[in-house]
């Protein structure tokens, strides 16, 4: 079974202004609301791409009852943990300006709130896949992901963490699963700038020599980089299209790694693709999934996913 944590959820309202302008009254031309955070992203992704799996939220006030509302609508396993004072966050993302967003702050999570996510956590089994996406709260202590890694050790748990900074670096020690920082991010580890493709890949392995099984280093449009401690190392453009809707790209590449890792008898082989590595078709159906949904309004649909994965050589 694959589990998601978000631990600050979101309500994301979507829109396009023409000509935006500040100072003045802006008026949308287009409207879209969806339950956000990165966990919850991958979980829609993966259900869309048939993969069975629970997502873990915190949620508070109306608004996380309207996100709770969404997730089961979308087919998905709800395992929400219910905060009892404050309201959970908007996110207003203006797709006319790429890249330009406001976020809300969420709610205030006590320890209590904490140790009923350890009781959650406690449930897994050996062999099932735990994905720790995204920020934390100010109010949750910063080695928050790495106290969970810590508490799991030993379980045969996969986990997936694709979180920044410290969040990330805390884990490394841990042995996860894969980790999934984008250029940007993996340069702010190590304080250099990583424009290309191939700047990537000796700081993807540093990540690999401090503790990480698998890398994937994504750079949008320009494709990913693909890094194991087992020595395969992989270098893909992404495939062409056209960019419609960034949100979520890179959580649906963290789907689509998984989906392929976990099912990879589901993945039809092109014809003149002759690689048997399970690792090499994760990863290319991981960059497949992210651009489906970098090409589309929505999250990437598993005919979406399938349409690029078979025209990708």
């Amino acid at each position: 079974m694959v589990y998601t944590v978000t631990f600050n959820p979101s309500l994301d309202y979507i829109v396009d202004v023409d000509d935006f302008k500040l100072g003045v009254t802006n008026r949308t031309t287009s409207e879209l609301t969806l339950p956000g955070g990165k966990g919850i992203n991958v979980s829609i992704v993966l259900n869309n791409l048939g993969i069975k799996n629970s997502a873990i939220y915190y949620s508070a006030g109306f608004i996380g009852e309207e996100i709770t509302k969404r997730v089961q609508e979308s087919g998905i396993r709800s395992e929400e943990i219910r905060i009892s004072e404050g309201c959970s966050r908007i996110n207003v993302k203006l797709k006319s300006i790429e890249g330009t967003e406001i976020n809300g702050m969420g709610p205030v999570v006590s320890e209590k709130d904490i140790e009923k996510l350890y009781e959650k956590l406690d449930n897994l089994k050996e062999g099932d896949t735990l994905v720790l996406a995204g920020s934390i709260p100010s109010s949750m202590p910063e080695t928050m992901y790495s106290d969970i890694m810590e508490r799991l050790q030993g379980k045969g748990i996969r986990i997936v963490v694709d979180a920044t900074k410290k969040l990330l670096m805390n884990v490394l020690k841990f042995k996860p699963f894969l980790i999934k920082p984008n250029n940007y991010e993996l340069g702010e580890l190590f304080g250099v700038d990583l424009e290309t493709r191939e700047s990537v890949v000796p700081y993807a392995k540093k990540l690999i020599e401090l503790g990480a099984e698998n890398v994937i280093v994504s750079l949008a449009g320009d494709g990913a980089v693909f890094v194991s401690s087992n020595g395969e190392e992989y270098i893909r453009e992404a495939p062409k299209g056209e960019l419609i809707n960034g949100v979520g790209a890179g959580d649906s590449m963290v789907a689509g790694f998984i989906a392929g890792y976990l099912k990879p008898e589901d993945i039809v082989k092109p014809e003149n693709d002759s690689s048997d590595s399970r690792l090499y078709h994760a990863f290319k159906l991981g960059l497949c999934t992210g651009s489906a949904s970098a090409y589309s309004e929505f999250l990437a649909t598993k005919v979406e996913v399938e349409k690029l994965y078979n025209s990708f050589a």
